[in-house]
């Protein structure tokens, strides 16, 4: 079993190719006659042939096989006539290509029997088939119908899309001419880039000529910087040196000043207290000072009347006696100084 279909492989792959080698299904059938028969070993029958080949009639297989033996046979009896051969074998070659003649007209007249016998099942079940596909076309015509109110619709429906294509299309256009626009756009653009480019290039290389310039001033600088550190440093050294002297002055200086703010507070304490005896004297001299005052307005209120009669006295004339009379003298009331505050 494993060593026929292989062969039934090889054999269906060569008929394929020689269906599409060979239009005319005649040919076809002498080719596949020759390829079984002489390549394979299989003696072709016309069931056989008409089952492989599947073209024309039920009757083209047999009238190509029974050609296809006539021809092997007159090639045959050409090959055993030839004068070089024994008549004994002549004779056996003979008897041998009528025996496969014989086999071959009753396996041919056996096949075409079968072949005819499938013939009329086939019919018989193409009948059947054709009734059923009358059933089946009397459905297909009614879906048919249904298909066709569908298709009015569907055409509403494509026009009403082509009127939205028509408007997408339009739309379209409009897109693809501003996209020119842009792109257009996009061009001018790219060559203020370029050009802004070449620009930025030159300021760069402008830059790059400054940067160098200011990295020699910096080095420049940084020289004068280090010279002008160190300078610094041995000032910086000498500031201290008198920082410290002067911290050192004016500790001392703290030191006589601490011992001077004592002395002050100390004498402050001193006057403080003078100050409080002298408040008290204050004190005192008023109270006197107001006895003083109220004495003094006493007196006052005594003088007052000689006061006014000796007014009195000096707006008269003066007898000769009174101008020779000394004049007394006003009371003299003691008057206490006041100590200095």
């Amino acid at each position: 079993m494993s060593d026929v279909l292989p062969d039934e492989v090889r054999l269906a792959a060569e008929i394929d190719r020689l269906k599409a080698e060979l239009p005319k299904t005649r040919e076809l059938y002498r080719e596949v006659c020759a390829l079984m028969f002489f390549r394979f070993g299989i003696t072709p029958t016309a069931n056989r042939l008409y089952q492989l080949v599947k073209r024309g009639s039920m009757g083209t297989p047999t009238q190509v096989l029974g050609e296809f033996w006539v021809e092997l046979r007159e090639k045959s009896r050409v090959r055993i006539e030839h004068p070089d051969l024994p008549a004994e074998l002549q004779a056996a070659a003979g008897e041998l290509v009528a025996a496969l003649w014989a086999k071959s007209a009753t396996s041919a007249q056996a096949a075409l029997e079968a072949l005819r016998a499938d013939v009329e099942a086939e019919k018989s079940s193409a009948r059947n088939e054709v009734t059923s596909m009358q059933a089946e076309l009397a459905r297909t015509e009614t879906a048919l119908e249904q298909r066709t109110a569908a298709l009015l619709a569907a055409q509403v429906r494509i026009q009403e899309l082509e009127q939205a294509q028509a408007a997408a299309e339009a739309t379209r256009r409009a897109l693809e001419a501003e996209i020119a626009r842009q792109q257009d756009d996009i061009g001018a653009r790219d060559q203020a880039l370029v050009q802004a480019k070449a620009e930025f290039s030159g300021e760069l290389d402008k830059l790059r000529s400054s940067a160098e310039l200011a990295e020699d001033r910096l080095r420049a600088a940084e020289k004068r910087a280090l010279l002008e550190i160190e300078r610094e440093r041995g000032v910086s050294a000498r500031s201290q040196k008198e920082l410290e002297a002067a911290a050192r002055k004016a500790e001392q200086s703290e030191t006589r000043h601490r011992e001077g703010i004592q002395a002050l507070q100390v004498q402050l304490g001193d006057a403080r207290h003078r100050a409080g005896v002298v408040e008290g004297n204050l004190e005192a001299f008023r109270s006197s000072n107001a006895a003083f005052v109220k004495e003094l307005d006493a007196l006052r209120l005594q003088l007052a009347p000689a006061v006014a009669s000796q007014a009195a006295t000096r707006r008269r004339p003066l007898s000769s006696v009174e101008t020779s009379k000394p004049r007394r003298a006003a009371p003299r009331v003691a008057t206490r100084k006041r100590p200095p505050s």
